[in-house]
């Protein structure tokens, strides 16, 4: 009963801090642009149609914060388990630019300015992105680019398309959970990927080469070039039914770090669970260890139906690779599941689920399953300020006699508040 009335009273806090905090500023739109608010929610890739006339340069100051409370508890075969408390996570933020150079000239660029994994700001990354040649002649292959649009930076790559819907450190709203996914596939690298979208069908290319940090120092294990694709079908068949199915692919020959899933230095959002690094509570293939590198490719399916209120999205991904010591491949596996029902005045009020299951032989031979259930639901107080709060259960199964994660689980409430302009 105790946790009970401090769960509530911390939500309640939750609540009105979001509110008192939510800062009113020029919203101006962009072209070709996601907003980063609640009009953003099932928007993928940004479209090839914009109702906004280009007037000039165009700077707008962006950014997001959140804070979750969580009370989580832990337990497994080790004894060295940490007692967690039940308590208020460290608030992440974002700042974001976004500059409209010309027409169809996009700049992005998003600083971390508190996360979980540094205690300094730092830049996530930034990319261009062209939609118009007009800053070359006006109309300019305008037919051309009536149906591509090109990207190009150090920046978040496309592969799969459940990064649309997580948590990017302080940016949450779009997140209907507080967690991302058990291998979640998240990196930023040096890349550039080539759109064409017509008629609902949707073809990517992409070239990165393959790091996560910088470097051009010949190293024991040089990194070679990657290579992602997406196919898919997006069609609004009626008022009623949206429809979208899409496939994508990422592949590497040989890297001295696979980034995929471990990209992401903001870190996870169960705080403490088992290890004590930003990444608690995910999985990541064991293809490239320190010093030794590995090779891979992954693929992830991606199917998204809404009818009315009640929303589905679903994920299929394969993982397979090795070290570059091993002579046999091996493969992860992850199956994700989301079902969800909005209503009230525009949405603004939902309730779901999620079930995700990764399984995989690690380099040790043992063959793991993780396994993970979220119940919960938000309020869209505004466009700019969610409250979520959700009952997650975490089990594992599999690891090795001496490793934290033998015969583990966790389980519990947590809470979430977004503000995101």
């Amino acid at each position: 009963m105790k946790t009970l009335i401090t769960t509530i009273t911390a939500l309640l806090f939750m609540v009105l801090f979001a509110e008192t905090n939510a800062q009113a500023q020029d919203t101006r739109d962009l072209q070709y642009y996601r907003s980063p608010d609640k009009t953003g929610l099932n928007v993928f890739e940004t479209p090839k149609v914009t109702d906004v006339e280009y007037d000039g340069f165009r700077f707008r100051v962006g950014g997001a914060n959140t804070l979750q409370f969580q009370s989580l508890s832990q337990s497994g075969t080790s004894d060295e388990l940490a007692d967690l408390l039940t308590n208020f996570n460290l608030a992440t933020s974002n700042l974001d630019f976004d500059v409209q150079l010309h027409s169809g000239l996009r700049m992005h660029l998003r600083t971390y300015l508190s996360s979980r994994h540094h205690a300094e700001a730092w830049v996530k990354g930034g990319y261009m992105q062209v939609d118009r040649l007009d800053f070359i002649q006006e109309g300019f292959l305008s037919e051309v680019m009536d149906m591509v649009t090109v990207k190009v930076g150090h920046m978040q790559i496309n592969y799969g398309d459940a990064h649309f819907r997580r948590s990017d450190n302080g940016q949450a709203i779009h997140n209907p959970f507080v967690g991302n996914y058990i291998m979640d596939s998240f990196t930023t690298e040096v890349a550039g990927e080539v759109y064409f979208q017509n008629n609902g069908f949707l073809v990517m290319i992409g070239l990165t080469n393959g790091k996560l940090n910088q470097s051009t120092k010949v190293a024991d294990v040089n990194t070679r070039a990657s290579i992602i694709g997406k196919l898919g079908y997006d069609s609004q068949i009626n008022d009623d039914l949206r429809i979208r199915l899409t496939g994508s692919v990422y592949s590497t020959g040989q890297s001295a770090g696979l980034n995929v899933y471990s990209g992401d230095r903001a870190g996870a959002r169960y705080y403490d669970v088992f290890e004590d690094n930003r990444m608690s509570g995910r999985i990541a293939p064991d293809f490239s260890p320190r010093g030794v590198g590995g090779e891979m490719t992954a693929f992830m399916i991606n199917p998204f139906i809404k009818f009315q209120g009640l929303e589905f999205f679903g994920l299929f991904e394969n993982a397979s690779g090795n070290a570059l010591n091993e002579t046999d491949s091996r493969t992860y596996n992850q199956y994700g599941a989301e079902l969800l029902y909005r209503f009230g005045a525009t949405e603004r009020i939902y309730l779901g689920g999620r079930y995700n299951l990764v399984t995989g032989e690690q380099a040790n031979g043992n063959e793991i399953d993780v396994t993970r259930f979220n119940i919960g639901g938000g309020w869209f107080l505004t466009n700019n300020v969610l409250a979520k709060i959700e009952y997650v259960n975490q089990q594992y199964d599999g690891f090795a006699p001496g490793d934290l994660r033998e015969d583990g689980k966790f389980s519990g409430i947590m809470l979430e508040a977004v503000i995101s302009f």
